[in-house]
């Protein structure tokens, strides 16, 4: 998530202002499908599946993670609420009612959990993927920060903060709590005081050696040592991460979601993550504002944030769209 100070703070008043009661659980009925088929759909099957899902009113989307099935997972900007939906009918549930810290980025992990960044709050939740259950609350970062997104790699789950030139590690399985590393080297470092949007999305290197990460201030990737939190610079051989959100990565190809730019830029990564080559720019008319997205059957999912939209009306509603690689 990258949004202007002023639309955050436009974000988090409408949160107070919608509460608990923002979301709510019934079905949401799927847009039908446009027979669009990317690469590797190749079947009737997954033609027919909707290309456009829409979430509940009152739950402004962020993050996307998509279990091996096809069941998404997407977190509530207002209030933390979590919502699934099956990406072959496009139809979908709250899985959990938020009551007040936000959910930005989230991962499935290989316990049947969801690891999901709170924002502003700090906080790094743990909840049980099958029934929405609260299993642990880590309390990441005091003071300004912004517990943004994460990914599953180097020998546990890494988490960014885009006020802190700060990664999050939390250790797998039941207990482990999260610790600091801080980034180094060739990092740009943030100016405090939460008015500068640094860290944002995060992957890891094809090798697995490494972790990746967008940095809105510098406009560019970062290579991170996750031993000591040492960053290179990655250059880019053309293309550009500016509004550089959500990284996906798909074997070597590397997916850059640019909310502002509304658009997905697609490199190819060298094993190592030391380069990246620009292939081409995903762009569709229904990004609206796109933070982040997931690879599911030969498909991009792509989450609208909607950062203009008024959530303050209860009744805004926002998409996840499909569209191919």
């Amino acid at each position: 998530m990258t949004a202007p100070v002023g639309r955050r703070r436009f974000l988090l008043g409408a949160a107070a202002a919608l509460g608990g009661a923002a979301v709510v659980g019934p079905l949401t009925p799927p847009a039908r499908a446009r027979g669009q088929n990317g690469p590797g759909a190749g079947t009737a099957a997954v033609a027919d599946r909707p290309d456009t899902i829409a979430t509940p009113p009152g739950f402004q989307p962020e993050g996307i993670t998509v279990s091996p099935g096809g069941i998404a997972y997407t977190g509530s900007l207002l209030d933390g609420s979590i919502y699934r939906a099956d990406l072959a009918t496009g139809t979908g549930r709250i899985l959990l009612r938020g009551t007040g810290p936000m959910a930005v980025g989230l991962t499935l992990d290989g316990y049947g959990r969801l690891l999901v960044a709170g924002g502003d709050s700090g906080e790094i939740r743990v909840v049980r993927a099958a029934d929405g259950r609260i299993l642990a609350t880590h309390r990441a970062a005091t003071g300004t920060a912004f517990v943004n997104d994460v990914v599953i790699g180097c020998g546990g789950a890494w988490f960014t903060d885009s006020f802190n030139d700060t990664l999050y590690f939390l250790p797998p399985g039941p207990g482990a709590v999260p610790r600091p590393l801080a980034l180094g080297g060739e990092w740009l470092p943030t100016p405090p005081g939460g008015q500068v949007w640094g860290s944002n999305g995060i992957e890891r290197t094809p090798d697995g050696r490494a972790l990746v990460v967008v940095n809105d201030n510098a406009q560019a990737l970062f290579r991170i040592d996750p031993r000591t939190g040492a960053a290179d610079r990655i250059p880019l051989d053309g293309g550009a991460v500016g509004n550089g959100d959500g990284l996906v990565l798909h074997g070597r190809t590397l997916y850059v979601v640019r909310n502002w730019a509304y658009a997905v830029d697609v490199f190819t990564l060298s094993t190592d993550g030391r380069r990246a080559a620009f292939v081409k720019q995903i762009t569709d008319p229904r990004f609206d504002e796109p933070t982040t997205a997931a690879v599911h059957r030969g498909r991009l999912y792509v989450v609208n944030a909607a950062f203009d939209s008024d959530w303050s009306d209860p009744a805004t509603a926002s998409t996840i769209v499909s569209c191919p690689m």
